[in-house]
């Protein structure tokens, strides 16, 4: 007699349930961005603070990035960027993953100071916005431009080294001495006399106002035959 056949259930679909993870782990979430604002303006024209920081702002919560740090700066353009080095400092600890900025001029004090900033970041890893000049070191273009800043500070460092040549030869033309005055050595006979009366090296140097470096060189100097 044949042999009875039995209904095989059909599998409903794939049978693999949507529970959020793949091969047994939870699916990554986006990477939240930390962004370290940077605004700067000179004491003469603080006006412009306010208008910085809230395109920084608006520009941050269109990159849904996270505000991490803000650091606001006030100077003139020769002082030293001491805010500034505080974001550098949080990029070194990694606390932000970009630093945004209004303007190029902003951040850096000169091409060849912009270019060792950046390199820094880059190489922390660390991003890089611009508004003004739309530069973004996020992106393959950003990255191509700082290559261009790297030519740019290169020239710049020609530029200040022909600048200091060309000023050493005119003053050697017009018989200026260059180098640091030799003060100490002015005092030499004075200094030995001193010390071979018993006075220490700290005292001599007090009283003929010189560096206790200097006083022990010329002691360790033999005087040169008249």
């Amino acid at each position: 007699m044949p042999r009875e056949l039995r209904e095989v259930p059909v599998k409903q679909g794939s049978g693999i349930r949507k529970s959020g993870k793949v091969f047994g782990q939870g699916q990554k979430t986006a990477k939240t961005i930390r962004a370290g604002l940077y605004a700067r303006v000179s004491t003469q024209d603080q006006q412009t603070l306010s208008m910085q920081n809230r395109a920084l702002r608006e520009y941050t919560a269109r990159r849904n990035w996270t505000i991490a740090m803000q650091v606001k700066e006030v100077g003139s353009g020769a002082t030293q960027r001491q805010r500034r080095e505080e974001l550098m400092e949080a990029a070194r600890r990694r606390e932000i993953d970009v630093v945004v900025v209004w303007r190029l001029d902003r951040w850096g004090r000169s091409v060849t100071d912009l270019l060792a900033t950046l390199q820094e970041l880059e190489h922390l890893g660390i991003g890089f916005v611009s508004l003004t000049e739309a530069l973004d070191l996020t992106t393959p273009a950003g990255r191509a431009m700082a290559g261009l800043l790297a030519v740019f500070a290169a020239f710049e460092r020609e530029i200040l080294g022909e600048r200091v040549r060309a000023g050493l030869a005119h003053a050697r033309q017009n018989g200026k001495r260059l180098g640091r005055p030799a003060t100490a050595g002015l005092h030499a006979d004075k200094i030995r006399k001193l010390h071979r009366s018993g006075l220490s090296k700290s005292e001599i140097a007090r009283r003929i106002n010189i560096g206790r470096t200097s006083v022990r060189r010329i002691l360790a100097d033999p005087p040169k035959k008249k």
